[in-house]
Order: C-alpha cells, then sequence, then structure tokens
C-alpha cells in the first residue's frame, strides 16, 4: 500500500499537470504564458548551469569506471559547483539586460522612421472631456465605470460600467457624442441582462471574462485596458482586443483577433473579422510596447545609455494622457490611428517626432510603426500651453477653463483645446516652435477663425483676416443710436444699460 502511494501520488499529480489545458484552460493559459516569458529570461543560466552538471556528471561516471569514486571527488565537485553557480549568475545578469535589448529589438522590426510628413488628422474631444460627461448622463445607473474608450468609426465615446457586487459583471454601455463644436449631445445606453451574461473581466470564479475567453481560444490574453464596449442597438458588445505570444529565446506578443462578448446572451465569439466594430481592433497596448521600443534604433551601447529613440511628451496639458492619442484620418477613408508626440531621451522636451500605429490591422503580425521626423520640430506641449495662457489671455483661463490635449493634426500642425470639461469653448492651432513666424490661431471649438497672434504672410490664416477686413470696409459703418441726455435716465435704467453694454462686450471677446 504505502509503494502504491508513493508511485500513484506522483503520478496523479503528472497527470493532473499534464490535462490541465482540458479542464483548467484559463489557469493553464496564464501558467503557460508567464512560464514561457520566465523561460526567456532564464534559459541561457539554466542552460549554463546544466553543462556544468554534465560535465560533473561525466567526470563521475569516469572516475567510478576507474575506481577513483573516494578522494579528491568531493573537492572537484565543489569547485564545479561554484563554477556552475557563478556562470549561471554572471549569464542571468547579462541575458537579463541584453535579452530587454533583443526584445526591443525584435519590437522594431515593424517600425519604419520617414521624413514625412504627418498625415492630416481630424480634431476631437479631448479624452478627459469624454471622460468627464460620462458620469452625468448615467442617470441612475449604480455601478462604476470601467473603462471610457474613444469610438473614431462613428466620432464617439464609450463607457463601460460594471455592476456593484463580487459575483457579477457589467451593468450598462453608455456611447455619447461629445463634439468639440456645435451642441449635440446624443447618447445610448444599451443594457446588460444581468442574469444571463453576469461576466467581467477580472471578475470572480464563473464570472470571469478572460475565463470565457479561454474555453473559446487557449494560449491568448489581454489587456484590461484594451477592452471597451459599443451598442449594436439595444444589446451592449464588449470588444477585447487579443495577444498571443511567439519566440523562444526572446518572446513578444502579437495581435491574435477580438473577442466579441454579448451583453444579452453572455456568449463569445473570437474574430479576425472586424470590419463592422465601430473601434479599435489593435491593442493598444501593444501599440505602446512599439512605440516604447525605439528606444532601441541605436546599437546595444546607445540603448544601454540612453542615447538613441525617443520618449513620449510628460509635461504640459498632455500630463496623464500623453501617449497613443486615437485619432481619425482627415480624409473620407474612416482609418483611425494611435498618434504619440515624442521627444529626445534625455532633459529636451521639444517634440522632434510623432509616431504613429494603425487602429486596425489585419493578420497576426505586428502592425506598421511610424516615426515621422519633424522640421521645425515643436516646442514643449508645456511651452505651448503658457504661450496660449500669454497670447489669448482675454479666454484662457478663467473659472473652470483650462488647456486640454495638445494633439497632432497633420504635417507640422498641432491643436489645443480651450474649455471646461462640460464645455469646449476654443481651440488653438499652431506649426512648429513657438518663437517661429508660423500662424498661431484661436478658432472657435466648430473651427471658425477668431483671430490669429501672428499671421504669416501668405498663410490661409492671413488670406482670411484680409477677407475680413476688406468686408468691414466696404460694409457702411452705422451710427450709434443717440442715448440722449443721460441724467434723465432713472438709475434702474442706467444700470440695465450698464447690464447689456457689459455682455455685449464679453460676447465680442468670446467671439460671438
Amino acid at each position: 500500500m504505502a509503494r502504491a502511494l508513493r508511485i500513484g501520488i506522483p503520478v496523479g499529480v503528472v497527470v493532473l499537470v499534464a490535462c490541465a489545458p482540458l479542464y483548467a484552460p484559463y489557469y493553464s493559459t496564464v501558467l503557460v504564458w508567464e512560464l514561457r516569458k520566465l523561460f526567456a529570461w532564464l534559459s541561457l543560466p539554466l542552460l549554463a548551469v546544466a553543462f556544468v552538471v554534465l560535465v560533473w556528471a561525466v567526470q563521475w561516471l569516469v572516475r567510478k569506471r576507474l575506481g577513483k569514486t573516494g578522494g579528491g571527488s568531493g573537492g572537484a565537485a565543489g569547485a564545479l559547483g561554484c563554477l556552475g553557480a557563478v556562470a549561471g549568475l554572471a549569464l542571468a545578469v547579462a541575458w537579463l539586460v541584453y535579452g530587454a535589448y533583443l526584445q526591443d529589438r525584435s519590437y522594431m522590426a515593424a517600425t519604419d522612421i520617414v521624413t514625412d510628413p504627418v498625415p492630416t488628422l481630424a480634431p476631437r474631444a479631448p479624452y478627459l472631456v469624454g471622460k468627464a460627461q460620462a458620469a452625468p448622463h448615467l442617470g441612475d445607473v449604480t455601478g462604476e465605470i470601467a473603462d471610457i474608450t474613444y469610438l473614431p468609426d462613428s466620432d464617439r465615446f464609450a463607457t463601460l460600467v460594471e455592476r456593484s457586487g463580487w459575483l457579477s459583471g457589467y451593468e450598462v454601455g453608455l456611447v455619447q457624442d461629445v463634439p468639440l463644436g456645435g451642441t449635440s449631445r446624443s447618447q445610448q445606453r444599451c443594457s446588460f441582462d444581468v442574469d444571463v451574461a453576469d461576466a467581467r473581466i477580472s471578475g470572480w470564479y464563473g464570472h470571469n471574462l478572460g475565463r470565457l475567453i479561454s474555453e473559446q481560444k487557449r494560449w491568448v490574453r489581454f489587456e484590461a485596458s484594451d477592452a471597451y464596449v459599443t451598442c449594436r442597438g439595444d444589446t451592449p458588445i464588449v470588444v477585447v482586443p487579443l495577444k498571443r505570444q511567439t519566440g523562444l529565446l526572446v518572446v513578444t506578443e502579437r495581435p491574435a483577433g477580438v473577442a466579441l462578448y454579448d451583453g444579452r446572451t453572455g456568449k463569445v465569439t473570437i474574430t479576425t473579422d472586424t470590419d463592422g466594430i465601430p473601434g479599435p481592433s489593435y491593442p493598444l497596448s501593444l501599440a505602446a510596447r512599439q512605440r516604447e521600443s525605439v528606444v532601441a534604433v541605436g546599437s546595444f551601447s546607445d540603448w544601454w545609455f540612453d542615447r538613441s529613440g525617443w520618449d513620449a511628451s510628460e509635461d504640459g496639458a498632455n500630463e496623464g494622457n500623453d501617449s497613443e492619442f486615437t485619432l481619425r484620418y482627415g480624409d473620407s477613408s474612416g482609418r483611425s490611428v494611435y498618434v504619440t508626440p515624442l521627444t529626445p531621451q534625455g532633459e529636451a522636451s521639444s517634440v522632434v517626432a510623432v509616431a504613429t500605429v494603425p487602429a486596425r490591422h489585419a493578420g497576426g503580425g505586428l502592425a506598421p510603426l511610424t516615426v515621422h521626423r519633424l522640421d521645425p520640430t515643436w516646442s514643449s506641449p508645456k511651452a505651448i500651453t503658457a504661450l496660449i495662457k500669454a497670447e489669448y489671455r482675454d479666454v484662457c483661463c478663467y473659472n473652470d477653463d483650462r488647456v486640454f490635449e495638445v494633439v497632432p493634426t497633420g504635417g507640422t500642425t498641432w491643436t489645443a483645446t480651450i474649455g471646461s470639461e462640460q464645455d469646449i469653448r476654443y481651440r488653438v492651432e499652431g506649426r512648429g516652435q513657438i518663437a517661429g513666424r508660423e500662424a498661431t490661431c484661436l478658432k472657435a471649438a466648430d473651427g471658425t477663425l477668431i483671430r490669429c497672434a501672428f499671421a504669416a504672410p501668405g498663410s490661409p490664416e492671413e488670406q482670411e483676416l484680409k477677407r475680413r477686413e476688406d468686408q468691414k470696409k466696404d460694409k457702411p459703418q452705422a451710427n450709434p443710436p443717440d442715448l440722449g441726455d443721460l441724467t434723465a435716465y432713472t438709475p434702474e435704467q442706467l444700470a440695465e444699460i450698464n447690464r447689456r453694454v457689459g455682455e455685449e462686450i464679453n460676447r465680442r471677446l468670446k467671439g460671438g
């Protein structure tokens, strides 16, 4: 009986581990995913230790055959053991460093560095504004906001709300229009069937959406921040971009389609056909990892001493949301892209390049990352914000107004938005360095030109302002009405006139 237990227990454990993919696809996927990354870092040290053990075993067998198993074998074994430990530790440290460089180089395989201007991009409401306007439109929803994502195809913001409780899923999806100009506030709410579709990302036990995805397709994982919701009529659909691992000694990630979770039936569908999804299908976290890998554009020594590549600009208005802006192209193609302004590594803060990654990508390879070198370069978002406050002080910034995102909008142009989280009032468009002789113009939120701090000769802004001046000259000037003797007015009448004058001055200053 004791012998059967000694043999049966280890065999049972081996069988349980071997069959884990059959009865525990989620946990086996997590285990394989993490072990594969761990093996990539420890593979060379383990090989070094295995080589030393093999040499020691061969020596021991030779000495045993020759009848020399005693004496100095202990000293030799100890020396080989120390040698193996030192070699393994040295290789572990070396591979930990050089392996990270090789990993960055692997992600850079799809990177192209060009001097072509950034394609024309359509401005949108800032992400922070879309986030702030979600909560007031949720009504009597008792859950907590889990995610807010910009849907470029429909130019709307989607909000995914978790239902309160440990063993519960999502409650509603909200898709709302947050216009950069105009007064539209259309919105659509689609509710989950909480009795049937009761799973969510990072849920407990059978309410874990990751578990449902693993049952449909093993060996793929995802980032919670990549998921978002859309409304297909009254049915909420949770879109989860998936990733897979590739490589042996250098393990990296690749896209693996998307998982669609039906909020009415609780069904999970895995697909690579994303044409009907009004949002990004390429994992944003993977696009960010590709952008981070551009630090390996040079040699290993350049990478080690931070002498090559670029970083995301992290100062000024973009602080807290400084990379992977989801924007639409300015043409009618309907394409969208992740955009990130880049600064050199080190203390420099000027924007010298812009990185773009398609938000949609077909196939299982990396999406192309294009780094557009800027000429002229931009000032930093912090300097641009200071310029806006100095040149347009009559509109920025009072009460809750502030300068929001400074994002690329094509060529060498940038756009900054001004207003509060509930009302975007203006935008400022500029080119290049703030000290250059290029146009920096204030426009209404809908794009109507108000004025320019300096309009470059021959620029479209100068031509528009000149046209307005000509129209004013051609228009007959009407004399202001004669108010007569002001002493004849009562105090109440004078107060009313003063109020109306003040309102008119404010309206004209704001470009009304």
